[in-house]
């Protein structure tokens, strides 16, 4: 029941965000939420790792709007440093401790960082990345 849900989900997802009705397209949608829920099943039967979520509303919109600042933040500065007459670039790659208890933190953390501009996250490991 779980995967006929998940199933309709994606597919109607899948209608709203393309807007297109052909047969063929229509088609290729059926068959790519197929092999999505396929796989996702494959996968639960593999590990069953259910990751926990101890996320606190308020929490989660803070640093949502904090997020939002830092991207903010380092759009302004690699504006600045393209639109500048001569570039001067300090490359870096460094380790970031982290302090998250879950792996759902860690990952939601090296997204955000790959998602501000001007950065990338390149590895993970559990106390750093």
């Amino acid at each position: 029941m779980k995967n006929v849900i998940i199933a309709l989900v994606l597919a109607g997802l899948w209608l709203l965000l393309s807007g297109i009705y052909k047969p063929l397209i229509l088609s290729f949608g059926a068959g790519s939420v197929l092999v999505v829920v396929l796989i996702m099943a494959r996968m639960d039967r593999i590990d069953g790792y259910v990751p926990q979520w101890r996320m606190k509303p308020f929490a989660f919109l803070g640093y949502f709007v904090w997020l939002l600042k830092e991207i903010a933040k380092s759009n302004w500065a690699v504006t600045k440093v393209i639109l500048a007459p001569s570039m001067n670039l300090r490359q870096h790659l460094f380790a970031v401790p982290v302090t998250s208890k879950s792996d759902v933190a860690q990952v939601t953390f090296a997204n955000s960082i790959t998602l501000t501009p001007g950065t990338i996250t390149i590895e993970t490991e559990p106390k750093r990345f």
